[in-house]
């Protein structure tokens, strides 16, 4: 391998599954390579829905070892990103306190009016920015307030800063990451020391913050043995929530872009300079949360493909080629839902509550399996087009392409609807958008690549993208939009 040419693994771990990435990156080159994939299983025990974070641990370092059998053992970085708000505590032996709490789990219901009644929504919004989410990290440790693990605890560690202090030895909390606790400042990307002192919570339980690109420590001598790999191997902050990730990978180059980053969530909005901090932007429900570079990550969460997947389990797991071909035979719009509802939140019997909310709704009832997931795909399309729609408005930042990126780039028909419903072309790819942007900060921190814009220049030449033109106009999404707002 040339000179100039760096490896490194990208751990990703998504709610549904985990992945280590191999990433070969030199001045003007980009591959990514799957050394190993695992599934993420929650497990509901009898206190609650937990991650089982012992089999992540282990997923990873059986991914470490596959990623060092196809590069002779050496790789010059590690980096790890998840899914946010999720955490694990650690005792004074910094050993853990149980398996972390799954943010699917019914522990916050009703959490969130008490939080307001000491600190009312208007100004939680005002200081952290963050949208209203009944799992945020904030209303989690409402929830914990008078547990016995709380009470014990002397380290709150987010799941990747969790897994990479098992890995090194030594405790950090990156701050993209952090940004989606709702204790985060968004003007000064610094803890909200007000908010958190007037709910009792104590900010001396997180690590200090790090930031992307900074030296996380080297692996351990036990997990260099364990993994087969040749030490020191480095391990780096990156933008460790996904979506960070996700984000710094969208290969826009000069572009007035919104994003819409795919999975079992779909994360839509633009990248601004600044906050949104405006009444108005907490009615609409928007986040604030950050990025690389000083940037802003101002979005709406969608419950996204979750209700694909809870109905793909649910059918005994059919081939998802078959389900889109023959949604896309289904007349379009015939039934949509609120995919933000929250009573598709929790797991189980999907189908079944996609068609009582058709029902309730007065709207024809999807029956088969391809009228339920055109159901679905339409609804997503219409809520992506009311997330970038809104943004604009919002932000005062108009567009004039929309980036989908990760898992959804896979589904033609979604990345076609989108289009159709936003009347703005959509570019997708790459699918693997949060391992690239884990990749490339890494990269960065070598020197590889350059500022964000040259990260992005980098992705626009490496890596493959389909482009989907709207085809018709947005009458009848805005008709529909419209009769779904009027509910």
């Amino acid at each position: 391998m040339s000179a100039d040419v760096k490896t490194y693994a990208a751990v990703d771990l998504g709610a549904s599954s985990g992945r280590v990435m191999v990433g070969r990156v030199g001045p003007d080159s980009l591959e990514l390579t799957e050394a190993h994939r695992f599934p993420n299983r929650p497990v509901r025990t009898p206190e609650g829905l937990r991650w089982d974070i012992l089999a992540l641990y282990a997923g990873v370092l059986d991914g470490l070892r596959a990623a060092g059998a196809a590069t002779d053992g050496h790789l010059d970085s590690v980096g790890i990103d998840s899914w946010a708000v999720d955490y694990g505590l650690l005792d004074a032996d910094g050993a853990l306190l149980g398996n972390p709490v799954h943010y699917r789990d019914a522990r916050t219901e009703g959490v969130a009016e008490k939080v307001w009644a000491t600190v009312p929504a208007a100004e939680l919004y005002a200081s952290t920015g963050l949208q209203y989410a009944p799992f945020n990290t904030l209303y989690q440790l409402a929830a914990a307030r008078d547990s016995a693990q709380l009470a014990h605890a002397e380290r709150l560690l987010l799941v990747p800063d969790l897994l990479s202090y098992w890995l090194t030895g030594l405790q950090g909390t990156e701050l993209t990451n952090a940004s989606t606790t709702q204790l985060i400042e968004p003007r000064t990307r610094d803890w909200s020391y007000d908010i958190a002192s007037r709910l009792g919570i104590d900010l001396g339980l997180f690590a200090p913050l790090r930031q992307p690109g900074d030296p996380a420590g080297v692996l351990r001598a036990e997990v260099v043995e364990e993994t087969g790999l040749r030490g020191p191997v480095a391990v780096t902050v990156v933008g460790s929530h996904d979506t960070a990730s996700a984000v710094a990978a969208v290969p826009a180059v000069a572009e007035r872009f919104a994003y819409i980053c795919t999975g079992t969530w779909s994360l839509a909005g633009v990248e601004l300079a600044a906050p949104v901090l405006s009444e108005a932007s907490r009615g609409a429900n928007f986040t604030n949360e950050l990025g690389l570079d000083g940037t802003v990550r101002y979005l709406r969460n969608i419950m996204g493909l979750w209700l694909l997947q809870e109905c793909v389990r649910a059918w005994g797991e059919p081939e998802l080629g078959d389900l889109l071909r023959g949604a896309a035979r289904v007349p379009a719009l015939r039934s949509v839902v609120d995919t933000g509802d929250a009573a598709f939140l929790a797991p189980g019997r999907m189908p079944e509550r996609i068609a009582d909310a058709c029902r309730r709704s007065g709207q024809p009832v999807p029956e088969s399996r391809a009228e339920i997931t055109r159901c679905i795909l339409d609804s997503l399309a219409l809520a992506h087009r009311r997330a970038v729609v809104d943004a604009q408005a919002l932000a005062d930042h108009p567009v004039d392409v929309v980036h989908i990126v990760g898992g959804g780039t896979r589904n033609a028909l979604l990345c076609q609807l989108t289009a159709d419903a936003c009347g703005l072309p959509v570019v997708a790819g790459p699918t693997e958008a949060a391992a690239l942007g884990n990749v490339l900060v890494q990269a960065r921190a070598h020197g590889l690549v350059g500022d964000l814009a040259g990260m992005r220049g980098l992705l626009a030449r490496t890596q493959p993208s389909t482009r989907y033109e709207p085809q018709g106009d947005t009458a009848r999404w805005r008709a529909v939009e419209a009769r779904l707002a009027a509910r």
